[in-house]
């Protein structure tokens, strides 16, 4: 695995690993290497050597600085001296950058292929609201496009049955651990919220469709209309990711003929009447309930917040819930 180095001036460098691993999970061969006010140049150096000797693989090292011509950057220049053909060095560290040479490690372990991936995505990470404020890049005007004819209702691609690379509730729908992590993970072409009351909010709706991942769709559907797309052999090529609010809406679409088997219960937030039972998942009595209903359907449940997490017995977490509510 590709080891990458996080060099800073001040502790940016531990704060920015400490808020992607609230995305990703804990992560190994990763180390933080700040240069305080009372540190000089030769501090950071022996840091990052410090750091890249204790990686698995020392002749694969990236790292991402914050600053271009800054102290951690220079140092990190002096390191990459005999390494050129294998280490690379990326300044400009943003969130979006870190969480996605995350994800990139999963794919090579060439710290050159990663930065080469994750240039344009770490640019990307930079918008404006309102988006008049952003400057405007002239460009040539595109060849215009031939019109996608609708594909013929009845027309049946592939087996005719969409695929559901991943179901899962969370109270916060589409979010950097989902838009990240678990999509790179299940690898969609698609990421369907499946929400009445998302659908009808145009703002929440707009959110989301701003939040998904480059190069996968992301829909924002009524369950009824997600009950006809699961019947439509139109879909039978689709790979899709759904995300429910609750499991309230998951059990009215499964009932409704979504073919879901098993459930990712990544986080449910608390609210009055609900018992935490762990530090994502807080349950109420119709929580309880519904869970029990899915579980009669045939659902099983795969409680994690990220891929890499160990999963939880949901049977326990519903026993807790269950005891501290005083349910029988």
């Amino acid at each position: 695995m590709v080891g990458i180095i996080l060099a800073s001036h001040g502790e940016f460098a531990k704060g920015i690993l400490q808020s992607s691993q609230m995305i990703f999970g804990e992560q190994e061969n990763i180390i933080a290497c700040c240069l305080m006010p009372s540190e000089g140049p030769e501090d950071i150096r022996k840091k990052m050597e410090d750091a890249i000797a204790s990686f698995d693989n020392p002749e694969q090292v990236l790292i991402l600085a914050d600053l271009w011509g800054g102290t951690p950057f220079n140092q990190a220049c002096t390191l990459l001296n005999g390494h050129e053909d294998s280490w690379a060095i990326m300044t400009g560290l943003n969130l979006a950058m870190l969480v996605e040479a995350l994800g990139q490690r999963f794919m090579t372990e060439n710290a050159q292929e990663i930065v080469s991936n994750i240039l344009q995505i770490a640019k990307d990470a930079v918008r404006a609201k309102p988006e008049s404020l952003e400057p405007v890049v002239e460009s040539a005007a595109p060849a215009q496009a031939a019109p996608v004819a609708a594909i013929p209702e009845g027309t049946v691609l592939g087996d005719g049955k969409i695929k559901y690379a991943l179901a899962r509730i969370d109270t916060r729908l589409l979010h950097g651990q989902v838009a990240t992590n678990w999509s790179k993970t299940v690898q969609p072409d698609r990421i369907i919220v499946v929400s009445d009351a998302v659908a009808h909010d145009d703002l929440r709706k707009g959110l989301i469709m701003q939040a998904a991942p480059p190069g996968i769709k992301a829909h924002v559907v009524p369950i009824e209309k997600m009950m006809k797309v699961a019947k439509d052999v139109r879909f039978g090529d689709t790979k899709a990711m759904l995300l429910f609010e609750t499991p309230q809406d998951a059990l009215r679409a499964i009932e409704g003929g979504v073919d879901i088997k098993t459930i990712n219960v990544g986080s449910m937030a608390h609210t009055k009447g609900k018992i935490a039972v762990n530090k994502a998942i807080s349950l109420g009595a119709e929580d309880i309930q519904t869970f029990a209903k899915l579980k009669e359907l045939g659902v099983s449940f795969d409680v994690r917040k990220v891929p890499g997490d160990s999963p939880e017995d949901m049977d326990k977490l519903i026993a807790d819930a269950k005891s501290q509510l005083g349910i029988k």
